[in-house]
This record gives structure tokens, sequence and C-alpha cells, in this order.
């Protein structure tokens, strides 16, 4: 609900809404992991289950496939994942393995299934003396959709001379499901998945030419709310060591009644209790209802007859296992792992729902005022003095700055600050308002720098975007993007002498600056006073 809804929509619904370590030597890693084929042809690489071989693309070295966990199928189903069976032999890993089980797209189809935890490795080809760094990137998709594959990460590689490890985790119900009887494991298994794979990458990712001790993870939405969820689950602590949250902070939430009529107000995260309940209904409604035996019932059910409660499930419980304590909660405690943090957002994030619902009913002064009154109550004359129609293209234009800054920028700020007190984190805002966008928009809501925008500035994405979308002065930007992002994930700090410096965000400056992002400028801005957030403070005081 929080992510790619954008992608295909014109209406939202409510649905959409251990520490174990292998320790790896690098003079193993270069040397002893390799079979004698493989030192012979560096698109075969040992890892710990077996052999698999690449492909090589220019200066590229690819494995695409390589299964990090068993299938969770069977009685695997709503499990933790499981170890992967080894196999004899070198493995194909020419190409990806299937998307999770997710909403079929008409436009384009893709091969899915239950047997999806699959993983994704690009490398330089040139050899190096020392291993690289290492950024694992968990996909958006509103925890209903999408897939590592996605995710073309050679412009990474190639400028930042890095490894990236694109992931695969189980979506929707297969992901997020909870129920009485799985206790304090259920609810999770997305996040689960993500430190199986953040494990592998510890242990096998040195023979790829990665530096086990040197791992970033990082997200875009609905992977920026899982990277901010590995900063606070205790299982993840120790499986990276910096972290890159795009447009999707600990502290967000939405507004009551924000995308639907009677929708209260609710973040990406929810108490297990109120997913158990909604599990309870799912194992009612396909006749398992009697207790014990309701999962052994639900597992039974065929795939496809689930996809009908599929989108009841896409936000992350906690008071579990694995999310013992909610997120924002555990900010303000400092109950959050020490690394360094890169966290921001685009500059208009939320221009693709204003656009989907201009498109779906028109946003007039009248609706304008209504939906504001709808979300705010007896505050809603303040927001609308604070954004007056007449300073914006249309109404939806307005709607699109008030839900910007209330939901995403202003509670990433908060987030900064919190996480500031404890550790580094460097703020920053996309701000290139003629970024290609990735959705459709009517002439009545200008795109701007809308959520999504980003991505083709640092990956080529399947659906979305890619470089050659960009003109000459947004290539620029993007090169200096994956400069910043790729020396954060070397150092901690994305500074380099051949960029505009960036300053890590001090709540003791007088104002504590982000990092703006656009071709015509790059440097800090004070986004609480461009969005508005001490108003925004206010009002929820």
């Amino acid at each position: 609900m929080y992510d790619d809804v954008i992608r295909e929509e014109g209406s939202v619904s409510m649905k959409r809404v251990c520490l174990a370590l292998a320790a790896v030597a690098l003079t193993v890693a270069y040397t002893g992991c390799a079979t004698d084929e493989a030192a012979a042809d560096d698109t075969v690489v040992a890892i710990d289950s077996g052999s698999v071989r690449g492909v090589i693309s220019g200066d590229y070295r690819s494995f695409a496939g390589i299964p990090f966990a068993a299938p969770p199928i069977g009685e695997h189903r709503w499990a933790p994942p499981q170890p992967v069976s080894p196999w004899t032999g070198v493995r194909a890993a020419e190409k990806p393995g299937p998307a999770c089980m997710q909403p079929q797209s008409d436009a384009a189809p893709v091969e899915m299934s239950e047997d999806c935890l699959y993983l994704n490795v690009t490398t330089p080809r040139a050899a190096r003396d020392l291993p690289r760094p290492v950024l694992v990137w968990l996909h958006g998709g509103g925890f209903f959709e999408g897939q590592g594959a996605e995710y073309d990460a050679r412009r990474l590689v190639g400028g930042g001379d890095v490894v990236v490890v694109t992931v695969n985790y189980r979506l929707g119900l297969f992901g997020l499901f909870h129920h009485p009887e799985l206790g304090t494991q259920g609810g999770d298994f997305a996040i689960q998945d993500q430190q199986a794979a953040l494990r592998w990458v510890r242990s096998n990712i040195a023979r790829f030419g990665g530096d086990p001790r040197n791992v970033t993870v990082a997200g875009e939405s609905a992977g920026a709310m899982s990277t901010c969820t590995h900063l606070v689950a205790p299982g993840s602590a120790g499986l990276f060591d910096k972290a890159i949250i795009a447009s999707g902070s600990c502290t967000m939430s939405w507004p009551k009644n924000s995308l639907i009529p009677g929708m209260p107000e609710v973040a990406p995260w929810l108490p297990a209790a109120e997913a158990q309940t909604t599990g309870v209904t799912v194992g009612t409604e396909h006749g398992c209802a009697d207790g014990r035996a309701a999962l052994d019932c639900l597992r039974a059910v065929p795939t496809e007859a689930l996809m009908d409660a599929f989108t009841d499930f896409t936000r992350v419980s906690y008071g579990t296992a694995t999310v013992p304590t909610e997120p924002s909660a555990a900010l303000r405690t400092g109950e959050f792992a020490r690394v360094p943090i890169m966290q921001g957002n685009t500059r208009d994030e939320h221009s693709s729902w204003a656009a989907a619902a201009q498109m779906e009913q028109p946003i007039d002064r009248d609706r304008y005022g209504a939906l504001l009154v709808a979300m705010f109550d007896d505050r809603a004359a303040r927001v609308e003095a604070q954004y007056p129609v007449d300073d914006y293209a249309s109404p939806a234009a307005a709607l699109s700055a008030v839900l910007t800054d209330r939901t995403w920028l202003c509670p990433t700020l908060r987030a900064n600050a919190e996480l500031a007190e404890r550790t580094t984190v460097y703020g920053f805002e996309f701000a290139d308002r003629a970024a290609p966008p990735i959705a459709a928009f009517p002439p009545e809501v200008p795109p701007g720098a809308s959520h999504g925008s980003d991505l083709s500035y640092l990956f080529d994405v399947s659906g979305v975007g890619s470089a050659t979308a960009l003109d000459p002065a947004q290539l620029q930007l993007s090169d200096r993007m994956i400069a910043y992002w790729t020396r954060f994930a070397a150092t901690g700090d994305p500074n380099t002498t051949d960029l505009p410096p960036w300053q890590p965000f001090r709540t003791s400056d007088q104002v504590p600056y982000v990092q703006s992002l656009a071709p015509e400028k790059i440097g800090p801005v004070d986004l609480a006073t461009e969005h508005r957030c001490h108003f925004w403070q206010e009002q929820t005081r």
C-alpha cells in the first residue's frame, strides 16, 4: 500500500495499505574457495552450497538466480527460511529465478512462484588486490510486488567499483501472513528472508570479490522500510555495516482517510495481534478455522486460491521475535544498530498518488477542502492556510504538497534527528523536478521529483526507467549520485574531493541541513523550512 501503487492504479484499497556469522578469511576468498574449473573460468564460483556459473558481459560478471534459502513451499510455507540443499556439479546462474508471488500485470507479465528465494550478484570483471564494498539492494513494491532482478546494477558496479546483490523476498500473504498458531515466529517472513540473504552475503560474497566485512543494506520505499526494520531487528544485528534508506523512514505514517474513505491513520508496521486477527479471518474463509489444524489446512490450499487475500498482508508485524518493537518507538529510545546511515526522499513524493486520485475523481477546490477535513478534522483550516490552492497548479497539486510533507519528508527529518543522536546520518533530498516519472500523470498534477523517479539515476529498472531517458545534465547528476552512494558504501561517508561537499545531519546545527540533489544544484537545503516541518510538528503535538 505504501509503495508502487503508482505503477498500476487509478484507485487504492486498504489491502495495499543468529547473529551466527561465518568468519571468512580473505585469503580463502581469493585462493582456497575456487574449484580447478573456476581457476580457469571466472564465470564459475564455488559457494557454500555448490558451484555456480554466471555470465560475462563487457566489464562485468553477473550471477543470477542463486538460491539463498530452500523453497518456502509445502510445510515451509509460513516458516522461517531454511538452508539450501547442496548440489553437485556446476549450477547455471545465467538468468534470474522466478519472482515471488504477486498480482500479475497484464502489461508486463512475469514468471512467479512460491519457490522464489533467489538473489543476483553483479561484480566488476577486473581483478582487484583488495575486496570490494558490497551493496545489498532490497526492492520496493509495497510488500506486494517487485523482484530483485528488475534492478540492473551495472552502472552502480562500474561507477563505484562495488559488488551489488539484489534480493527476492516473500511478498503479501506469503511474506507477511500471521496467525495465532504461528506464535512469535509469524508475520515477518519477508524480513526473515532478507536476513537469510544477508547471512548468505556474509558467508559467500568474498568468493565474488566482495568484502564480507563491508556490507551496506539499502532499499527504496518498501525496501527502505525493510532497511529501517533491520536497524531495529535483533536478528539483523551484525549482518550489515551501513544502511541507505530512500523514501520510507521508520517514522512515516498516512493520515486517516488519505487514501480511501474510512481508512484509519496507518504506518507500514502493525501490531502482531492485528495481523493475527486477519490471518484467522483468511483461514475461516478458506475452511481452515480448526485451531491447531488451521495452518496445516491453509498450507494445503493451492497457491492461486490464496491470491484473493494476497494484499490483506502488506505491513510488517511488530511484537514478534523478528521485530519486537515498533521501529518508530525503537528510534526514540535508541534501540537500533549504530551504523552510518544515509536517509532521504524525493522532493515530491506524493505526486503519484495525487495523480491517481485526480484521474479517478477530479479534485476541485471544494473537494480539496473536504479531503482536508476528512484527514485533519478541526485542523483542516490551518492546513489549508499553509497550502492554499492558488499557490499550486491545481487543487490536486496542493494535496500532493500536503501529503508529501505530512507523510514523507517531515517524518524523515524527525527520523534523521533521532538517529543522529547516536550515529552518523547523511540526509538527502532528490530534487530533480524534471526527472522522468514512473507513472502516468494528468496535466493537473506536475510530477516533480515523484516517488521512485530517483531509481533510474542509480539503476536501469525494468518497467520504470533507465539512463536512456536522462538528458546530459541528468546523466551528470546520475554519475554524481552513484559516486556518493558507492563512496558511502565503501567508507560510511559519501564525501570525496570530486563532489560537492555533503555535511552530516546534526541537530546541534542552527539549521540541520540535508543534501539537495538536482542537476542545477547540489548542496545543502533547509528541509524543515522547505516542507513546513515546524508547522507539522505543531499539528502532531
